[in-house]
């Protein structure tokens, strides 16, 4: 079977940046979706993309679906012919359907029964008549914004100018939007001309030639190297942020990078309001020494050739002078006056409509930050710090820097702290209350920045819950989850012995002081514990550790979050040791009978106790009670777990010799107390049952 090479683009008006990437890789993958589910069958596939094209070349596909022979049951024997012998109209219709002659019927036997059968040969389908339905694929393309225009009525992206479509020499011919399919695609906008491409081969190369590297992966490389050879010349250091990377390698189609600088008086300036003011303004690399300090340089990406570009370097330059102006301009407005001024502006920003301003969320970040920090167990001097950290957290949002640049929050109110002659840990902790921002980032450093993040982060999403703003979905405007994310991970990070729902538990009932809850209090810490929960499993299946190893842990009580972490990664080690297994099963044994007591708050009767088994249970329950859940709170993971495992010969005897449910109503009552009260210790650790070990999955 002949094979060719298929090309779709789909030729547009500039996309914004960050729509590019995500756009390929949904068109990709729609493409392969569509030729697999079409029977087609290809060699592989290539995806191109720039700012004005979203392209896919399918190597090797051939130029036909594969024939097909396949064996199609009917009904049975008895349905399909009549007392006679005759073929019912239920064969006839089935044959009919088929496509075939009822003389084609045959039967075959099944599991002791016969049924009608045919051979179907299905010719497989030209793909030249198959590819013009590709078209679904394309106006089936979902963007997170869409425009309209001229008289159209569908929405996408940007309006679409040209569409290529072709295998091998041949058009593939459909319509959108007026736009018929065509060889032509375009060049480089300023360099480069309209493209005739010959065949679909062609398609890369020939856009080379006019200015177009469409390849995105190829496009940044080139950046990567061309910035690279700059550091080497000059002798600099040019950190590469790789979303800058990303952004600008999505902003060019044939990309030439080059240099500038900017007034040295600008470096008086602190550093993460340049290297923003470059990055976020004006796409510009920052640049610095071999030592890490920053140059007065820049580094941009040109779209286009090399021609001219001492007039790119220098309008480049001038309009970063104007940016950097600015950026100086505020930093020395907000520094006429102390930080803690600001205070009163937060009282006229509102937070959120039901709960009130930023001054008032500050109140409550204050209050929750000074009984998480005596929970903690921190000294007085450090409380102190934490209670003007929480003070003044948000303070930095009413400056004009952060106006301007939201992404510096934090940052400008550690600099401003410092320079307001605020306490170093105040300083920092203004920062670190911020972290982490999103996954991977690294958590607060001092427990003073701890303390302060965690009140701020857990008074975010107690009072949206408080008032039924819970994410549902994708749906997360607030980005709770992140906040939640945030709040286990310093937890983790700690070596604080605090029980992580006991401060849910002062933050809900805050709230409830501040009368801010819409819902009952109970609710509330039911929805935040399972919301909490998730984040602990996306944590752990980020660790490696597996479905029934997670579910164990998070059956039981989860805030001591530092030993939930340490129990799992213990239960992943023991899992394929054969003396574990025998402890799963006694322990197991224990908490499924424990489920069927009528009276879960019934005390053990120890005159009740008729045998020694019963005693003997009673006895090491009792021992075990005494000591394990202290050395699991102190971390002593594996020494917890060889106190529980002094349980596991005692059950078992206890097994082989006690009826729980015996005759006597009150003696069989009182063994399932005593089941409830060891199911209770077991459960401390972890829920046994939900440990599956390969046998049984095998088995299954």
């Amino acid at each position: 079977m002949n094979k060719h090479t298929f090309l779709l683009e789909i030729g547009l008006e500039e996309m914004p940046a960050r729509f590019v990437s995500a756009s390929i890789r949904q068109l990709t993958a729609k493409v392969d979706s569509w030729l697999h589910d079409h029977q087609l069958a290809f060699e592989s596939i290539h995806a191109y993309a720039t700012p004005r094209r979203l392209a896919v070349l399918v190597k090797g596909l051939a130029e036909k679906q594969g024939d097909k022979e396949e064996e199609v049951r009917g009904p049975a024997k008895k349905i399909a012919l009549d007392q006679e012998g005759n073929w019912t109209k239920a064969a006839q219709g089935f044959s009919r359907g088929q496509g075939v002659d009822v003389a084609d019927l045959y039967f075959q036997e099944i599991k002791g029964e016969e049924y009608v059968f045919v051979k179907k040969f299905t010719e497989g389908r030209q793909t030249t008549a198959l590819l013009p339905e590709i078209k679904e694929v394309v106006t089936g393309l979902q963007f997170p914004k869409n425009m309209k225009w001229g008289s159209h009525q569908l929405r996408y992206v940007r309006p679409i100018k040209w569409i290529v479509a072709m295998f091998g020499k041949d058009v593939i011919p459909f319509e959108i939007t007026g736009v018929e399919t065509a060889v032509r695609t375009l060049g480089h906008r300023f360099l480069g001309k309209q493209i005739e491409l010959a065949h679909a081969d062609d398609y890369a190369e020939a856009l080379l030639r006019e200015f177009v590297l469409p390849d995105p992966e190829e496009r940044k490389a080139a950046i990567r190297s061309q910035i690279q050879h700059i550091a080497d010349a000059e002798g600099w250091n040019i950190p590469i942020d790789e979303g800058l990377l990303e952004e600008v390698t999505n902003l060019v189609e044939y990309p030439t990078a080059l240099y500038g600088q900017f007034d040295e008086r600008f470096l008086n300036v602190p550093e993460d309001v340049l290297i923003t003011s470059m990055r976020e303004h004006q796409r510009y690399f920052p640049v610095k020494d071999k030592a890490g300090n920053l140059l007065p340089y820049f580094v941009t990406v040109r779209n286009g050739d090399h021609r001219h570009l001492e007039n790119v370097q220098k309008g480049n330059e001038k309009v970063l002078r104007a940016r950097l102006a600015d950026a100086e301009f505020f930093y020395h407005e907000d520094l006429k006056q102390p930080l803690e001024n600001g205070l009163k502006r937060l009282e006229t920003i509102v937070y959120h409509e039901e709960l009130g301003s930023i001054g008032d969320k500050v109140r409550r970040i204050k209050e929750l930050a000074q009984q998480l920090g005596e929970l903690a167990g921190l000294p007085n001097e450090q409380l102190e710090y934490v209670r003007r950290a929480a003070e003044l957290c948000k303070a930095d949002l009413v400056t004009q820097m952060v106006y301007e640049f939201p992404e510096l929050e934090g940052k400008m109110g550690e600099e401003y702290a410092r320079k307001s002659g605020e306490a170093p840990e105040v300083a920092t902790a203004i920062y670190e209350h911020y972290l982490p921002k999103q996954s991977g980032d690294p958590v607060p450093a001092t427990d003073i920045g701890a303390v302060v993040s965690i009140a701020d982060k857990l008074d975010t999403v107690v009072s949206s819950f408080g008032i039924g703003q819970i994410p549902t979905g994708s749906q997360d405007p607030h980005g709770l989850r992140r906040q939640a994310a945030g709040i286990v991970q310093i937890f983790l990070d700690r070596n604080w012995k605090v029980d992580m729902l006991k401060v849910v538990d002062q933050a809900i009932k805050l709230c409830e002081k501040k009368g801010l809850l819409k819902r009952g209090q109970e609710d509330i810490r039911n929805d935040l514990v399972e919301f909490l929960k998730l984040r602990i499993k996306n944590l752990l299946q980020e660790r490696g550790v597996q479905y029934d190893v997670i579910d164990a842990v998070l059956n039981t009580d989860i805030g001591n979050v530092q030993a939930l972490v340490q129990k799992a990664q213990f239960l992943m080690e023991r899992h394929s040791e054969e003396e574990f297994k025998h402890a799963v099963e006694a322990f197991s044994r224990v908490t499924n009978i424990a489920k069927k007591t009528s009276d879960p708050s019934r005390a053990v009767s120890e005159a009740l106790l008729q045998k020694k088994e019963e005693r003997e249970l009673q006895r090491v329950t009792e021992e075990i009670s005494g000591v394990m859940p202290e050395l699991l709170t102190k971390g002593e993971i594996a020494a917890a777990y060889e106190e529980l495992k002094r349980l596991t010969p005692v059950i078992h005897d206890y097994f082989d010799n006690i009826m729980v449910m015996a005759e006597d109503a009150e003696v069989k009552a009182n063994r399932l107390a005593q089941m409830t009260e060891t199911s209770r210790l077991i459960l401390v650790f972890a829920d046994f049952q939900a440990i599956v070990f390969h046998s049984e999955v095998e088995s299954s």
